[in-house]
């Protein structure tokens, strides 16, 4: 039996059941202008017969794409304005991020690297851009963390997570290596033991940040290739983007956040979607968005608490915008509020 394969056109769509014949020429339009895959795993959780469901509205393509706001932009959070180098972002002074490849194994809907990523993006790094890379990390000894993103570092053969590995391993002032992916989640049998080989190789600390949006993707199979990787002794953080549809319900992102704990994944952080070309109708306002994550308080435990960024537009990095619970009152004196949102005095009133 012929093993599935990714679903990357309208045909493809049609054929398994995710778009009709009458939505397959909107799914076209959109795949001219932006990547479309999706995995067996991702396609097999769609509910073909819930027209709103959460996982097909993260890798569906859909006609809203194709509107684009005067706010949005090709390049959200300012990358390329961070980019000494081809495949570098050097924003903050410790830490840069190395864009080894700009290809994924599925294409979000609401990506902030929509513009870059795919066969129509920038492609991989060639050797000669790789060697420059890896100088400029090699002669900035500030450099402490190197997170490797673009796209999807893990949609790489161990052979070649192995070469970059082995590479940071002789850069003596690099302690950390963190991979962003979506893998463990949408394709959970590439985890395994040649590819944590190779993510380990670089002997350094090894964190890997799992992105999921909805408690659903957490499936048994994804559970089990986290488990893989945390019995390696690799680190696990979580990555959401908080989603109009998806999961935009505080019970959607409690069970989310638990279900990450559940499988020794550390809530990290829950951004706030992007001002990237076609996306405004997976974005909530910063004020709902702040309501929801209130709506955390309390309702799980702390180690469920993700915290709530927004990357500023520009490239001038990463806030924290979550609800704040403390006010101050003036003389030393503050209102603080608690997770039902009763204020109290601090100090308290004599």
């Amino acid at each position: 039996m012929s093993r599935p394969e990714t679903l990357r056109t309208a045909s493809d769509l049609v054929a398994a059941g995710l778009v009709t014949e009458s939505r397959a020429v909107d799914v076209e339009r959109v795949s001219e202008r932006y990547a479309v895959a999706i995995t067996p795993a991702m396609a097999d959780l769609i509910d073909r017969n819930d027209p709103a469901d959460p996982i097909a509205r993260q890798f569906v393509p859909d006609a809203a794409e194709l509107v684009t706001l005067p706010e949005e932009r090709a390049d959200p959070i300012g990358d390329l304005a961070h980019s000494p180098v081809e495949g570098i972002v050097h924003r903050y002074p410790d830490r840069v991020l190395l864009k080894a490849v700009h290809v994924c194994p599925v294409y979000c809907r609401f990506c902030f690297r929509r513009e870059m990523v795919g066969p129509q993006g920038l492609g991989t790094l060639s050797p000669e851009a790789m060697d420059r890379a890896f100088a400029y990390i090699a002669e900035h000894s500030e450099i402490w963390e190197v997170i490797l993103t673009g796209g999807d570092p893990l949609i790489l053969s161990p052979r070649r997570l192995a070469e970059i590995t082995e590479r940071l391993a002789a850069i003596a002032h690099v302690k950390i290596v963190r991979f962003h992916t979506r893998v463990p989640v949408v394709a959970p049998e590439r985890i395994d033991a040649d590819l944590i080989a190779a993510l380990k190789g670089s002997g350094k600390t090894t964190y890997l940040a799992v992105h999921a949006n909805h408690p659903r993707e957490l499936t048994s199979e994804a559970r089990a290739a986290c488990s893989r990787l945390a019995d390696a002794g690799i680190a696990l953080l979580s990555q959401s983007v908080l989603l109009r549809g998806i999961n935009d319900d505080p019970d959607v992102l409690a069970e989310l956040m638990r279900g990450f704990v559940e499988t020794r994944i550390q809530p990290y952080y829950l951004h706030h979607p992007d001002l990237a070309p076609g996306t405004s109708h997976f974005r909530l306002s910063i004020a709902e968005g702040q309501s929801l994550v209130a709506g955390l308080r309390g309702r799980i435990s702390g180690l469920c608490q993700p915290t709530y960024i927004l990357d500023i537009p520009g490239g001038h990095g990463k806030a924290v915008i979550g609800p704040n619970a403390l006010h101050e009152k003036g003389g030393g004196s503050y209102a603080v509020s608690d997770f039902r949102g009763i204020e109290h005095a601090y100090p308290p009133d004599l």
